[in-house]
């Protein structure tokens, strides 16, 4: 990570909704762990507002309690919260009161010694006040950098993204009022996963892949995000949500997108982004009356009885989808992908499955047919990847076995060297690197991917919610639904069990 900054522009990150559970167990130590590497700039402050009635003193004290819980910094390194809290402050804001703004804007250009700093927005509260408090940003003239100096002004804006794609170019056109797109950074964690970026460089920095890299080899990719939790306490939210707009839509498509996406010319952001976006074009899009063909939903089975769900919710817990890319490179390449909550385990892996040799010239293990090459690129929880290969036993005859090589960044680098998502993406926030943030455009494409299975979904002759049992991998309707392509799920990376183990 780049820890340049020019100059001595004071710098403020302003976080609405401070007082919520993601400032306390994500933003605050992430940016902690920043300091604590020296990567914030040198003149720098955090600014906290939210209805809460907190001081300054008492607002670092909520933060600081459970500290050592959510950030990386090892035991024994110098611990430098004093120093840190000194530029943490907090501002009391009535969202819909034009006066609130006004008075944030004072404490502002106090906190920044009336020169002309850089601000970052940051919008940690619940999505239904994100156009709020962009028009009261713009009412108050909070989103302009100030013309007596070089100052930015820039916006974060948290998933979900809008609930659909009315919604979503609504939020887009209230952003568009107020900022111009290269001010926007809408952020999705998965994307700051070290892992995730490793697919970049590992796909174009090594030449032994990227010719294999299409459906002349790769029989199908399989993309899953699974969730041990349950909803917990995010039942209201999610009986609204559903797998579907809470995971398919932002993680799992832009997980698909760096998988199937072209070469960019240069590694520049809007290079990157336009190829993410020719993926996204590129996809067959599933109609309403198509959806038990290409889909499958399901909900664990004690979901209705938890507090917050509507009885008799069909609200998805778990989905399965099945996606065509239509291009050159991907035709004819099923891309599976799944989701789910109270699963056996918490895991996010991509799975390139490479098609069986032409001809097969040696016997498989007795009982077994021959195994397929096959990658697995471990998002989480360890992350790394595993490339499987046939290799011979040794002895007489030529019996083989499948070996995995393995690459761990815990055991390369050492446990606790990988930055948290927000960490990355704060970092490239403050430098205007948007590579890792989705555009406006990409947002709308998966919008249009989207809602027509949903719609499907809510038809009268909609296929059949089905349910599966809380620890396991899913129905037992998705296993079916894969071997009638004559194909099944993989586990390439390590569980949970395993590493303890």
């Amino acid at each position: 990570m780049e820890a340049t900054f020019a100059g001595e522009i004071p710098t403020t990150i302003i976080i609405f909704g401070a007082s919520g559970d993601l400032t306390r167990r994500k933003l605050v130590p992430a940016l902690y762990d920043l300091a604590q590497g020296n990567f914030l700039p040198p003149s720098f402050a955090i600014m906290g507002t939210a209805r809460s009635p907190y001081s300054d003193e008492s607002f670092r004290t909520h933060l600081h309690e459970q500290l050592d819980l959510f950030s990386r910094a090892q035991p024994g390194e110098v611990p430098i919260w004093d120093e840190f809290a000194k530029q943490v402050f907090y501002h009391p804001l009535v969202y819909d009161n034009a006066e609130s703004y006004k008075n944030l804007g004072e404490r502002l250009a106090e906190l920044e010694q009336e020169k002309a700093g850089n601000r970052l927005f940051y919008l940690a509260t619940p999505p239904q006040l994100y156009e709020t408090i962009i028009r009261q940003l713009g009412a108050a003239g909070l989103s302009t950098p100030r013309a007596d100096g070089d100052g930015w002004s820039r916006i974060i804006v948290e998933k979900p993204f809008g609930h659909d794609l009315p919604s979503a170019r609504t939020l887009n056109a209230t952003l568009h009022q107020v900022f111009d797109e290269q001010q926007i950074y809408r952020i999705d964690h998965y994307l700051g996963k070290e892992t995730v970026q490793d697919l970049i460089v590992f796909r174009f920095a090594n030449t032994i892949f990227e010719p294999v890299w299409n459906r002349n080899y790769v029989d199908h990719v399989q993309i899953t995000v699974a969730e041990q939790v349950d909803v917990a306490s995010r039942a209201g939210y999610y009986d609204q949500a559903g797998v579907m707009r809470d995971m398919f839509q932002n993680h799992l498509l832009q997980l698909l997108t760096l998988t199937a996406m072209e070469p960019p010319a240069v590694f520049d952001p809007n290079a990157l982004r336009d190829e993410k976006v020719k993926v996204l074009r590129a996809l067959r899009a599933i109609p309403p009356d198509q959806v038990a063909q290409h889909t499958i939903r399901a909900q664990y089975r004690r979901y209705r009885d938890e507090e917050g769900v509507s009885p008799g919710s069909n609200t998805p817990t778990y989905a399965l989808v099945r996606l065509h890319v239509d291009n050159w490179r991907w035709q004819g390449v099923p891309f599976y992908l799944r989701s789910g909550k109270a699963l056996a385990d918490k895991r996010s892996e991509i799975i390139i499955q490479f098609k069986c040799p032409p001809h097969t010239l040696f016997l498989a293990p007795e009982g077994s047919d021959l195994t397929p090459n096959r990658l697995a690129l471990c998002i989480q929880p360890d992350e790394g990847m595993h490339l499987r290969f046939e290799t011979k036993v040794p002895g007489a005859g030529m019996t083989m076995r499948s070996t995995d090589m393995e690459f761990h960044y815990g055991e390369t680098f050492g446990a606790g060297t990988l930055p948290s998502a927000y960490e990355r993406l704060l970092l490239d926030a403050l430098h205007g690197d948007p590579s890792l943030f989705t555009r406006g455009d990409e947002i709308e494409l998966a919008w249009s991917l989207i809602d027509p299975i949903l719609e499907g979904w809510s038809q009268k002759d909609a296929p059949a919610l089905v349910f599966y049992e809380a620890g396991t991998w899913g129905p037992p309707e998705a296993d079916a639904f894969l071997a009638a392509d004559h194909r099944r799920w993989h586990e390439g990376c390590r569980s949970q069990h395993e590493k303890r183990s």
